[in-house]
This record gives C-alpha cells, sequence and structure tokens, in this order.
C-alpha cells in the first residue's frame, strides 16, 4: 500500500514538535501542519486530510473540542490523540467521542508512524465497503429494475413496502418480464441482505431430483446418493429462497412444500428427522397459478401460502414508454463488456423496436441490443444491425397465443396451410428455438409451455431422439 497518496495534519501549539514530526513522517506521508484550531479548521475545508494528530493540551485550547468538530464533518478524517504520558482517562474519553486511538508523549516515532498506517488501512477498508455496498444497491436494489412507465410505480411501490417484511411473495408475470430481478431486489432491501440469497428453477428438475434439490438427502436414499446432501431450504438458512417458475412443481412436491413454507420444516430425503429452517420464500410464475387451481393441478393450499402478496409484472408492450431507458441501459452494459463506447441507434432502429410487440418481453429486448452492438463496426448501431426476426414483417407484432400482428399496417399472414393447428405449432416451436439460439428451457418459457411439454412436441416433430 502506497502511503504517499494519504494526507497527515499535525495539530500541536509547541513549534519544535511540529516540525520535528513533519520532518519524521513526510518520507511516508504527505503532511501539513497547524499550530492552533483556527489552522486546523482552515486546512480541514479541503477535505483532503485522511488522518488528523492533535495534541489534548494546544495553548488556551482543547485538543478534545477540535476533535468533536472534527469528526461532526460530513468527510470526517480518522482523529488520533497525542496525550502526556498517564493520561489515560483522557484518552479513553477521546476514543468515546469518536478517536482513532491515542499515543502518549513523549512520542516513540517509529510506533506512531504504526498507529498512523493502521488508521489508514482501517479507513481504507470502511471505504471499500461503502463503494461494495453502493454497487450491490445499484445492481440488486430498486434502482436497478429500469422503468417511468405509469405501470411500474405500483411494482415499486410493494417491492418497497413488503420487502423489510418475512411475508412470503409471489411474482406473477409473463417470462423475459424481470421477476427474478425483483425477487433479488425484495432481497436486497429486506432485513436479510447480508444472508444468503438461493434460487431454484424448478422447472429444469425432474420430480425426485426437485425433490432433493429442496430438501437434501441421506446416503443411499435413492439410486446414485452417495453421500449426504444438504437442500436449497437449508442451504438458504437465515436468507431468502427464491422459487422460480414455481408452477411447474409436481402435486407430490408441493404437498412438502406446503409443510416447509408453513411450518418451517424439511426433512431430508431418506429421512424421518425433521429440521427446522427460517428462510423467507418468494416464488414466481409465467403461469395463471389460480386457474391451475381450478384444474387441480396446483393445491389451492400452497397457492394461498404463496399468495400473501403478489406482485404482478406487467409485459413489456404494455409499458413501451420504458423502452428507450431500457435501450440506454443495454447500450451502456454490453459496450462496456465489448469495447465500444457510447453506442448509439438510429431513429430507424429505434422506432422499430418502439413498434415491435416483444414476446419475450426485457430478455428478448436485451438480447437483441447485444446483437446490435456485437454486429456494428461504428457507434452508430442500424436496423441492418439488429436481428433478423425484427426485420421480418411477417413477424413484427408477434407473440405466442396471438392469431395476428398487434402492429396497426401489418396485415396478418394466414394461409390455408397456417390453418392447420399441427403445422402452425411446429413453425411457432422453430421460431422459438430460432429466437433463443435452440435454448430448449427458453424456447419454452418464450412459448408459454413447460419444458416437459417442449421435449414430449420436439419428439413428436421427430427433433430429438425418442
Amino acid at each position: 500500500m502506497d502511503f504517499s497518496d494519504y494526507t497527515v495534519l499535525i495539530v500541536d501549539d509547541e513549534k519544535n514538535t511540529r516540525d520535528g514530526l513533519r520532518l519524521s513522517l513526510e518520507d511516508e506521508f504527505d503532511v501539513y501542519v497547524a499550530a492552533n484550531i483556527a489552522e486546523a479548521e482552515a486546512i480541514l475545508k479541503s477535505d483532503t486530510i485522511h488522518v488528523m494528530l492533535t495534541d489534548l493540551r494546544l495553548g488556551g485550547e482543547n485538543g478534545m473540542d477540535l476533535i468533536s468538530q472534527t469528526l461532526a464533518k460530513p468527510k470526517a478524517p480518522t482523529c488520533i490523540l497525542m496525550t502526556a504520558y498517564g493520561s489515560v482517562d483522557v484518552a479513553v474519553e477521546a476514543m468515546k467521542k469518536g478517536a482513532y486511538d491515542y499515543v502518549s508523549k513523549p512520542l516513540n516515532i517509529d510506533e506512531l508512524e504504526i498507529v498512523i498506517k493502521r488508521a489508514i488501512r482501517s479507513r481504507s477498508v470502511e471505504e471499500e465497503n461503502v463503494a461494495l455496498k453502493a454497487q450491490v444497491t445499484e445492481r440488486y436494489g430498486v434502482e436497478n429494475i429500469i422503468g417511468h412507465s405509469a405501470v411500474m410505480q405500483p411494482v415499486f411501490d410493494t417491492i418497497r413496502q413488503v420487502a423489510p417484511s418475512k411475508a412470503t411473495v409471489l411474482i406473477e408475470g409473463e417470462s423475459g418480464t424481470g421477476k427474478e430481478l425483483v425477487g433479488r431486489a425484495i432481497h436486497h432491501l429486506s432485513g436479510r441482505p447480508k444472508s444468503k440469497l438461493v434460487t431454484v428453477h424448478c422447472a429444469a428438475l425432474s420430480e425426485q431430483l426437485l425433490e432433493s434439490e429442496l430438501f437434501g438427502h441421506e446416503k443411499g436414499a435413492f439410486t446414485g446418493a452417495t453421500e449426504r446432501r444438504i437442500g436449497r431450504f437449508e442451504e438458504a438458512n437465515g436468507g431468502t429462497l427464491f422459487l422460480d417458475e414455481i408452477g411447474e412443481i409436481d402435486l407430490n412436491t408441493q404437498v412438502k412444500l406446503l409443510r416447509a413454507i408453513g411450518e418451517r420444516t424439511i426433512e431430508r430425503l431418506g429421512s424421518n428427522k425433521p429440521q427446522k429452517v427460517d428462510v423467507r420464500v418468494v416464488a414466481a410464475t409465467n403461469k395463471d397459478l389460480s386457474e391451475m387451481v381450478k384444474e387441480g393441478t396446483f393445491r389451492d393450499d400452497l397457492f394461498f401460502r404463496l399468495n400473501v402478496v403478489s406482485i404482478q409484472m406487467p409485459p413489456l408492450r404494455d409499458r413501451k414508454e420504458d423502452i428507450v431507458l431500457l435501450v440506454d441501459s443495454f447500450l451502456k452494459e454490453f459496450g462496456e463488456e465489448n469495447n465500444k463506447s457510447d453506442m448509439e441507434l438510429t431513429q430507424d432502429a429505434m422506432q422499430l423496436l418502439l413498434d415491435y410487440d416483444w414476446p419475450g418481453n426485457v430478455r428478448e429486448l436485451r438480447t437483441a441490443i447485444e446483437h446490435g452492438v456485437v454486429m456494428s463496426n461504428t457507434p452508430k448501431i442500424g436496423v441492418r444491425h439488429l436481428p433478423v426476426f425484427l426485420r421480418d414483417d411477417s413477424h413484427s407484432g408477434f407473440r405466442p397465443g396471438s392469431a395476428k400482428s398487434t402492429s396497426p399496417g401489418i396485415p396478418p399472414v394466414v394461409s390455408d396451410e397456417d390453418l392447420n393447428i399441427a403445422a402452425m405449432e411446429q413453425k411457432l416451436i422453430r421460431l422459438a428455438l430460432e429466437r433463443t439460439n435452440d435454448n430448449r428451457t427458453e424456447a419454452a418459457q418464450l412459448l408459454g409451455i413447460s419444458r416437459r411439454t417442449m421435449q414430449r412436441k420436439l419428439k413428436e416433430m421427430g427433433l430429438v431422439e425418442g
């Protein structure tokens, strides 16, 4: 650590002491001196002093008063008191008022240097922690959920209101609307920001694997269980468990999840020993759980447990006034990642984004901007740099489940072949896979179906082996 960049102010009414300390310390630090409180205050106005070393007695003035005044400043330096040998009570009082440490006269220069360096290191760590906290807030706080539209304001209000509580939260909305980002914001703004946030993507796991993932298992609980493993509930103990795609959980696992949430108790697979857990549950779904309850595919008691507080994430097509803000954010993000600063869209390209209906919501917009940044060789991103599906008029304004374009001026494309349901279904699946670069999980989310359903349909189409 280079200490020469750090400034030290020495305040002492004895000229010989001031000059002697300055000469002794200036090889290590940038040193300033003052004879009294007035001179010290004049130097402190610059807000450039890192450590202030002051004598207790400054002629007719008191160094304790100077410490109190200094520590009241917004950018206060670290304060160290110099006092005569044996004045321990005074030194303790100074530390109670906020002084970092004290040194006794006559001074040992080597020991004094150690105390000053320790104070600087401590200050540096505190500043790093403040900076880190600011970065975390920027990344995970409400501030990172971009949107000034009217439909987003209830979302922000609910997040701020519910976050400090222990209530279970259900976040509902289409795929790609930012439900996980909301879950992270709730955790960060809760009373548990320093504890762990654990995420489980429920649709990606089979019934047995999901149960083991959530609750853990004992050695020998099933074939392949070669050792004990704790589940996500135990891992999140004291923190937050985010259950994404909660609508994909089978009925058997729903029963155990209901007990875990209601009683704060779990049992590992292969064990009958209950374990208490302190976990705040936040769940997300792109399905209508109330409709699933009516169909008998989702337990009503679990739905009521999850739906203590509900947050509805609006689709991007209902808040198009936020597109410009989102585009600016993504341009900055991907510009930095690809060493392309000051990227911007042409007017035609921006209009194309505003006209499109965004079935994949914010996630799809983010992907489109990354594509544009990568494909453009200049700071300007034009229409030709955007993904093909945006430039294809036959897809503009399309979203899964819609029978026709929702953008004015673009007629629906309905041929005799399109009227065949199976053929249209295959077209939708191929289009979804194309847009997600053959990511089956994301394609299923885009179409509003489960990954299992996607896998079955791909088998029927002969695109995967049975």
